[in-house]
């Protein structure tokens, strides 16, 4: 129960006189009266009004002489005769332009009920759709109330007998509505309130004694009771959704507040409640301070009618009294267009319109009620920017009293709207530090902090030394919780001295470049630096490794080769680490590592024969940088067994087949470090066989000599002609080795008899008897060649005279075609058959079937395609003058090779430059001579 005389009184309503329209008098509505005419500005309604109701923008009077009277907002009032004696009761639906009354047309007690669509006319006047009589029995009643549900389905009457009747149906048809006793009671019915609640309809009833609920939409009506208080008449109404549709009902010592099947809270309003209204939030009573039992309504209401009246607008929500003014004699209290009406019974309307909520929370500025504000500024759905204003000025308030704890609560709800940097100036001071602190955790509560405020947090924290404070704010369970920029906390704790805390948020939030930073530059931690990296994803680890790898190895160079050499083979984060276990095959590439043993040559050959054995496709760079290590050890060994070993070593990797894309880099370490077998080694697998050659001549190896020319001569025949100018020019004895380098040159026709003499003379040790047998058996050999080409000559001129022979036959004398067999099927020939110069005949369907063209001889064709082919490619291959001299110089037989071009015509061109014109003729005959001997094989005509 909350007692309403600790709540504050003001004055949110504007009271003044509703005046009568523009027209009545020549005056505006709304102006001031003037002297003398004051009463006739004012609006007056007709005498003798007995009831009210509003909505559908009208105000609805009825009186005592049963007219029904409509007061829009114009002002211009309308009414008609609804009732030959009086009318006692109206209801105006809300949702429905449809009006309700009861009234009487005849005396005696038998009021009637009608039903008026106001949308429709007849003869001038709202169509009345129903009428029927209230009391459903025969027993004479009066009816004390009425209410209808917006929905048109349900009408309840209330009677002074505590019965209640129910409409079911359309209540504005006689046919589709039901009518039947609901309650039944010793004491008068004072209230009736319909509450739709999903699918279910309730009724509320109250007496002057008890309340009660009903569940009319469903069978049964099943009946609650809900108190054994009750109210007067006209002191029960029904709350909007602010209040949760409550019923409420005004007795003299409590307004109570009912729920369907429960009563609900209440208020202790003092003083004798004659009306009870509901709106916007607001309950509206107007009382009187006398005592009176409201079983007295019904009977002592003339002796009541000059009292004086209070009308209190209280806010429930809030606590305060919104308005409170003194009338006299109230008739009723209603609601439209925004405002409250006050019909007294002089016949005046008063009209109370409410401030706007500005004015109201400037009203409550003015008294430091920023409490009271804030409650309001939230009932009246306030948006957030107006909400953060009034916390602003509140906390403005408390800070200027020196209320600093205070103030920064209102700050903290301030956030989001209000700029940070307003509040944080004000806290700066150290001996407010805490609240700084309190305001500043929020803000990150929020996620509305920049790094700046993170900094400045953690500022405080460390000036407090609050380390419990700091843990909680730093240890968060997810990282979806992290309310600040994690980076700017870890740069924050590692400049204060937090080590361990700045670990533990780079730990948790993935931030190893600060977190290997604080290990290896602040506490030199470099065992749990590298520990940690080895738990890291493979791209983080890689990177982290290129980033820190000097410096981890310089202090742990075996720990972090054995760790290097895992990353680069087969990389698995430790079992310890957060993440999934990475499948196998993440590699890095080890070459780019190889920096990072500048000062470290042991670990680095052990990091090298380790990838050269387990990862035998590492990159170049591997092996490269593994010879250069090797043959720089052999170089530098004075231990001759050792010094063999790593002889061995060295050989075995330049014969790995690693250096055959990079050649020329491994002859330059070999070369740099006088590693003479793998210079040799390197050139023979370059076919650098001079290079070989020249350097046994350099060293008068006489017998390497000769076995390079023989393991390479086939390769590069010039060696032997190297070899033998070498040994020309050696005045000591060397015939044994001219002798072999002779007989290799008389059996690969490698140089001319002439060339062999001319060298061979500038030694003076060298004999003809060396030379001898060479000549002998070379002219010998050039003897019987020029034999077999003189014949050969013979034999092609004797050919070319035949054949010139036979196409001069074809091209002057008849050609007779005597064969009488198919050259295909070798049947006799018959007509029609196809013959050809060549002499093959065929009958035609054979020749159609196997020919390939109609032009050509099948049988010829095969060869004749030879020749062309032949002839093509000797066109073709007229210009190749590069290929004509390799072929001249690696040929056994040089003379072939130029025969063989001068028939392809290659020094055609060269002719043409120097020949007469007539020669010009000649060549042309010359090269059609080769097309004329394919003609004999041509399709006769």
């Amino acid at each position: 129960m909350a007692a309403y005389l600790q709540w504050r009184r003001f004055v949110f309503f504007d009271k003044e006189l509703v005046k009568e329209p523009l027209g009545n008098d020549g005056a505006a509505p709304g102006a001031a009266p003037t002297s003398g005419s004051a009463a006739s500005k004012f609006l007056c309604l007709p005498p003798g009004i007995t009831v009210c109701d509003s909505g559908r923008g009208n105000l609805v009077f009825g009186d005592m002489e049963g007219q029904i009277w409509f007061l829009p907002r114009s002002l211009q009032l309308t009414g008609f005769q609804a009732y030959k004696l009086r009318v006692t009761h109206l209801y105006q639906l809300k949702q429905h332009n449809i009006l309700a009354s009861v009234g009487e047309d005849e005396e005696g007690i038998n009021p009637l009920v009608k039903i008026w669509n106001l949308e429709k006319r007849d003869g001038g006047n709202p169509l009345c759709t129903r009428i029927f009589p209230a009391i459903p029995g025969t027993e004479p009643t009066v009816v004390s109330c009425l209410t209808v549900h917006e929905n048109l389905n349900f009408m309840a009457i209330g009677f002074t007998d505590g019965s209640v009747t129910l409409n079911k149906g359309d209540i504005t048809r006689d046919r589709h509505s039901k009518t039947q006793i609901l309650h039944k009671g010793n004491y008068p019915v004072t209230g009736l309130a319909f509450r739709q609640a999903g699918k279910n309809t309730h009724l509320f009833v109250v007496t002057t004694e008890n309340v009660q609920s009903y569940i009319v939409s469903g069978k049964d009506y099943p009946r609650v009771e809900l108190d054994t208080h009750g109210c007067g008449l006209r002191c029960s109404a029904l709350s909007d959704p602010s209040q949760d549709l409550q019923f409420i009902v005004a007795g003299d010592e409590c307004v109570y507040l009912y729920q369907p099947d429960e009563r609900g809270p209440c208020f202790a309003f003092e003083g004798h409640k004659l009306i009870a209204h509901w709106f916007r939030g607001y309950l509206v009573i107007v009382s009187r301070d006398q005592k009176v039992s409201p079983k007295s309504e019904f009977t002592s209401r003339l002796s009541q009618s000059s009292d004086k009246q209070i009308l209190n607008i209280y806010d429930l929500c809030n606590k305060f009294i919104a308005y409170s003014a003194v009338f006299e004699d109230v008739v009723d209290v209603l609601a439209e267009w925004g405002s409250l009406y006050v019909l007294t019974r002089d016949g005046r309307v008063h009209a109370l319109q409410e401030k706007d909520t500005q004015t109201k929370l400037e009203m409550l500025f003015k008294k430091n009620l920023f409490e009271m504000a804030i409650n309001l500024a939230k009932s009246q759905h306030l948006d957030s920017d107006g909400l953060a204003q009034i916390f602003m000025q509140y906390g403005d308030h408390l800070y200027s009293k020196g209320n600093h704890d205070g103030a920064v609560q209102q700050y903290i709800r301030t956030i989001g709207k209000l700029e940070p940097s307003y509040v944080i100036r004000k806290f700066l001071d150290a001996q407010r530090i805490h609240n700084l602190t309190a305001y500043l955790q929020t803000l990150h509560r929020q996620s509305l902090a920049n790094a700046d405020h993170t900094t400045l947090l953690l500022n405080c924290y460390t000036k407090l030394k609050d380390s419990s404070k700091l843990e909680e704010f730093i240890k968060t369970k997810s990282e979806n919780e992290v309310h600040f920029d994690v980076e700017t906390a870890i740069k924050v704790l590692r400049q204060a001295g937090y080590y361990s805390h700045a670990l533990y948020l780079a730990e948790n939030h993935a931030h190893h470049e600060w977190y290997l930073k604080i290990q290896l530059e602040d506490i030199k931690n470099y065992q749990e630096a590298l520990r940690y990296i080895g738990k890291l994803p493979f791209e983080q680890a890689e990177s982290n490794m290129k980033r820190y790898g000097k410096i981890l190895m310089h202090h742990i160079p075996e720990q972090m080769t054995q760790l290097l050499k895992g990353l680069c083979t087969n990389y698995r984060p430790s079992l310890e680490g957060r993440g999934d276990q990475e499948a196998s095959g993440c590699r890095a590439n080890s070459e780019e590592f190889i920096p990072i043993f500048a000062n470290n040559p042991r670990e680095l050959k052990a990091f090298l024969e380790h990838m050269s054995e387990v990862q035998p496709d590492s990159p170049q760079g591997i092996y490269d940088t593994l010879l250069e290590l090797r043959l720089q050890n052999w170089a530098h060994e004075r231990d001759p067994q050792v010094k063999e070993k790593l002889h061995a070593e060295a050989i075995s990797l330049l014969k790995s087949g690693r250096f055959c894309d990079v050649f020329d880099k491994a002859l330059v370490l070999c070369q740099m470090h006088d590693f003479q077998d793998g210079v040799l080694y390197l050139y023979e697998q370059g076919k650098l066989y001079q290079q070989i050659m020249h350097y046994h001549m350099q060293h008068e190896q006489y017998r390497q000599v000769i076995a390079v020319c023989e393991r390479h001569g086939e390769q590069d025949p010039s060696l032997w002609e190297q070899a033998l100018s070498y040994f020309a020019r050696k005045e000591e004895d060397c015939k044994e080795y001219v002798a072999a380098v002779l007989k290799h040159i008389e059996n690969k026709n490698l140089m001319p008899p002439l060339l062999v003499v001319q060298t061979l003379a500038h030694n003076s040790t060298a004999t003809l008897s060396v030379i001898r047998d060479y000549l002998v058996q070379k002219l010998q050999k050039q003897s019987q060649q020029i034999a077999q080409d003189e014949l050969r000559v013979r034999r092609y001129r004797e050919e070319t005279t035949r054949i010139r022979q036979e196409i001069q036959e074809l091209k002057a004398s008849p050609k007779i075609f005597q064969k009488t067999k198919c050259s295909i099927c070798n049947s006799a020939l018959e007509l029609p058959s196809v013959h050809f110069l060549c002499g093959h005949s065929f009958h035609q369907h054979c020749f159609e079937s196997y020919s390939e063209s109609d032009a050509d001889c099948p049988t010829c064709l095969p060869e004749n395609r030879k020749v062309m082919d032949m002839i093509r490619a000797q066109e073709q291959k007229r210009d190749l003058h590069d290929q004509f001299q390799h072929q001249l110089k690696c040929s056994n037989d040089s003379f072939s090779v130029i025969a063989d071009y001068f028939g392809r015509g290659v020094f055609n061109k060269l002719t043409l430059l120097t020949d007469p014109p007539t020669s010009r003729l000649t060549a042309s005959l010359e090269s059609g001579l080769q097309r004329d001997l394919l003609m004999h094989s041509r399709r006769g005509t």
